[in-house]
């Protein structure tokens, strides 16, 4: 609980944190996978667009959800009572993965209140070469920049349509957050951040879970939670899936599906 308490001061001054060996080698190995075999579901969809409607009844996710580090670290953060509001891969090809623009998370997101954290778990090596995540640290303290104070970016060449200006920002300040298979950074919905193309020979392969607690709202009709912990506070009226049943017709096999049978 000490390097959590550390971890997390470092979280509060400069936006992120990065916590090592958060899960397993088997579980990389199957989230290398799982952006394989949705690959195979969704052929005209890039692997870093595979979004939270095509995640959050998927076994495999849920999974990931239950590991008892990421539900501690996110206990640590939050409390007690927490949930999923979003998933997302982000994984970048080799030789062609998208840039992502400088943005800031809360901008986009329908929660009231803004009280989340992104968790970051890299299924791949994370670094310069591959396009890893950049953040500017200490901009968690800006207010947030509406969509309409943003510039246009082409969506043939980039994961994001919208950007924050690079005049409204100090990208000379910015840092590289460089992972290994396994770990996990963590970041403020306020932090500005982006990502340089991936022009390597080897994947980056990036899961964002966005996790709330139970009193933050959701105000998106027909948005799709996971309850991971705790209580759910019946006077916010969220969205919860069910527990999903597992169909080798639909899912990829993992190691603990049968869990979900």
């Amino acid at each position: 609980m000490i390097k959590y308490l550390e971890l997390k001061t470092e979280y509060l001054k400069k936006g992120y944190s990065i916590h090592r060996n958060v899960i397993s080698n088997s579980i990389v190995e199957d989230i290398q996978k799982h952006i394989k075999f949705l690959l195979e579901c969704f052929p005209k969809t890039r692997p870093e667009s595979f979004h939270h409607d095509m995640l959050v009844n998927d076994p495999f996710i849920h999974h990931i959800l239950d590991q008892k580090k990421i539900k501690e670290i996110s206990k640590f953060y939050l409390g007690p009572n927490i949930s999923l509001f979003g998933a997302h891969y982000i994984a970048k090809r080799p030789f062609d993965g998208k840039p992502v623009g400088w943005h800031q998370d809360g901008s986009y997101w329908p929660l009231k209140p803004m009280n989340v954290i992104s968790l970051w778990i890299a299924g791949s090596h994370s670094n310069k070469k591959n396009g890893c995540m950049r953040v500017i640290p200490g901009s968690q303290n800006k207010k947030l920049i509406p969509p309409s104070k943003m510039e246009k970016l082409d969506q043939e060449r980039y994961v994001l349509d919208l950007g924050i200006k690079k005049s409204d920002i100090k990208s000379n300040t910015a840092q590289n957050i460089e992972l290994s298979p396994g770990d996990m950074s963590i970041h403020n919905p306020n932090i500005i951040h982006g990502s340089n193309p991936n022009l390597s020979s080897h994947w980056r392969i990036g899961l964002t879970l966005r996790i709330i607690p139970s009193t933050t709202f959701v105000d998106r009709e027909n948005w799709k939670c996971i309850h991971i912990a705790g209580k759910k506070d019946r006077a916010i009226k969220n969205n919860y899936v069910e527990k999903p049943i597992f169909n080798k017709e639909k899912h990829m096999e993992f190691d603990g599906c049968e869990k979900y049978s």
